[in-house]
């Protein structure tokens, strides 16, 4: 199965000169926890989340309105494309220990969003029968390779 198949077509964006006030509004109305940040071209230049936002605005002490969206956000965002395969995206995921991979086409422009949560549904759907048992199970290592230090396995009694 294709990233495009599952991926979130209808994604909003922020530019790095937009105030991370704009941002925040942005994420409250979707409702969604990140949004691509984009050049004019609408190519993904960085990647900003809701802690990003709130961590900007403690460090620096001033509102949202007064600080830029660039200030905060993620540089080089890790992107996979519309027609890789769902096995490499995650990969690509786990890999780099996301949530969340903008999706770009052939020449770079963002046609989409393809979240954890998005793999999590399809590898629950029902596929002849039974589930998608091995992107399940890449579902669970890219959930334990972001959250590598904070889970605590405990062994079975």
């Amino acid at each position: 199965m294709k990233v495009e198949q599952i991926m979130n077509r209808e994604v909003k964006t922020c530019g790095p000169q937009d105030s991370l006030n704009k941002a925040a509004q942005i994420m409250w109305d979707m409702p969604c926890g990140a949004v691509p940040v984009v050049d004019d071209q609408a190519r993904p230049i960085g990647f900003l989340t809701d802690r990003d936002i709130c961590m900007a605005a403690y460090t620096q002490n001033k509102p949202l309105t007064e600080l830029p969206v660039e200030g905060a956000m993620a540089r080089e965002p890790v992107c996979c494309r519309a027609e890789d395969d769902l096995d490499s995206a995650a990969q690509l995921m786990r890999q780099h220990r996301t949530r969340r991979v903008p999706v770009i086409d052939r020449n770079g422009i963002l046609v989409g969003l393809l979240t954890l949560d998005d793999l999590a549904c399809e590898a629950a759907r029902a596929l002849r029968g039974g589930m998608n048992d091995n992107l399940r199970d890449l579902v669970l290592e890219v959930h334990l390779s972001i959250n590598h230090g904070r889970i605590r396995l405990h062994p079975a009694v």
